[in-house]
């Protein structure tokens, strides 16, 4: 037994020492950075920017791999067994912290399995409605469904998804009868509100930008405490009276626990850099995002805070993904 952890004790050490000499080389290879989604998307969109930037300034490949099934916990179960080398990151959204409350198992610990390195981009939530709609404010929407039990429901981009989370967060609070509609992603649920076919939509700002924009959708408020440089016209919910219902899709790059510190110090002060670049914040607004970066340590406590905020929602409205 002595010998067995003997042995044990000295591999770790062995493996302390190399990477940590692979740390001051860092980078020395390309870097994958996966993503829990197929290409396209919101989330591949900023991690395929942040990806061409690190290359331009580290000299080394970093690229973009999609890895997608079950809500992004597919590919973070695989890169939570990977070896912390820096040599394989992720970029992640929401999903990756609502998950372990929305579905009976999942493959990995957002605190235990990774470390945080940085967030990057925040986009807020936003309440649409078909123009049909007599409501011009959310106090108003809110009066509306109460007069008329059973006959509203809203769209939303899946079940667990932030949007849908969204909205079961300001059903529960002004205790509404209102139902909830999944669809298979942003886009259906946006042409079924024009459509009519759901009157009301809680979806992420990007998705919805052009449809409020032409005037095929009528925005209510944005989640947030503040109002969207994309939607400038419209009021934030702490403007129109209601708060602590702020909903933000998040986008931000974790690393496999074990990372050496001075390799996720590295990442975080590049991907700082990057970030602030005009032409990297045009592109992220463009995209309905907002840049944000913080420290490896703020990037983990705001982690740990959408865990508990979004977990008591899945329990309060009974949701389960088995």
């Amino acid at each position: 037994m002595a010998a067995a952890l003997r042995v044990l004790l000295a591999t770790a050490w062995l493996l302390s020492g190399v990477l940590a000499s692979s740390a001051q080389n860092y980078p020395s290879k390309p870097v994958r950075v996966v993503v829990g989604f197929p290409a396209g998307g919101p989330t591949d969109a900023i991690a395929r920017i942040v990806a061409q930037k690190l290359a331009d300034n580290l000299g080394q490949q970093f690229f973009v791999e999609n890895i997608g099934g079950a809500g992004g916990n597919t590919a973070a179960g695989q890169v939570a067994r990977v070896t912390p080398d820096g040599y394989t990151i992720m970029v992640v959204s929401t999903g990756f912290v609502v998950n372990p409350s929305l579905y009976a198992k999942v493959p990995y610990d957002p605190v235990k399995d990774f470390v945080p390195v940085t967030l990057v981009a925040v986009s807020p939530n936003v309440v649409v409605v078909n123009p049909q709609v007599p409501a011009k404010t959310l106090p108003e929407l809110v009066q509306l469904v109460r007069d008329n039990p059973g006959k509203y429901s809203f769209a939303g981009p899946g079940v667990g998804s932030t949007p849908h989370l969204g909205g079961e967060l300001f059903r529960l609070a002004f205790k509404l009868d209102l139902v909830h509609v999944p669809f298979t992603g942003a886009a259906p649920a946006i042409q079924a509100t024009i459509g009519g076919h759901t009157p009301i939509a809680f979806t992420a700002l990007p998705p919805a930008l052009s449809a409020v924009q032409s005037g095929q959708l009528r925005a209510l408020g944005v989640a947030s405490t503040e109002r969207a440089a994309g939607l400038p016209d419209v009021p934030a919910f702490a403007e129109q009276g209601i708060k602590d219902q702020e909903a933000d899709t998040l986008t931000g790059i974790v690393a496999p626990a074990g990372t050496p510190k001075e390799i996720v110090d590295l990442l975080h002060r590049e991907i700082a850099r990057i970030v602030a670049q005009p032409d990297v914040k045009e592109r992220l607004t463009t995209l309905g995002f907002k840049a944000v970066v913080n420290t490896p340590d703020q990037f983990g406590a705001r982690i740990k805070l959408e865990m508990d905020k979004w977990g008591k929602v899945v329990r309060d409205a009974k949701l389960r993904i088995e």
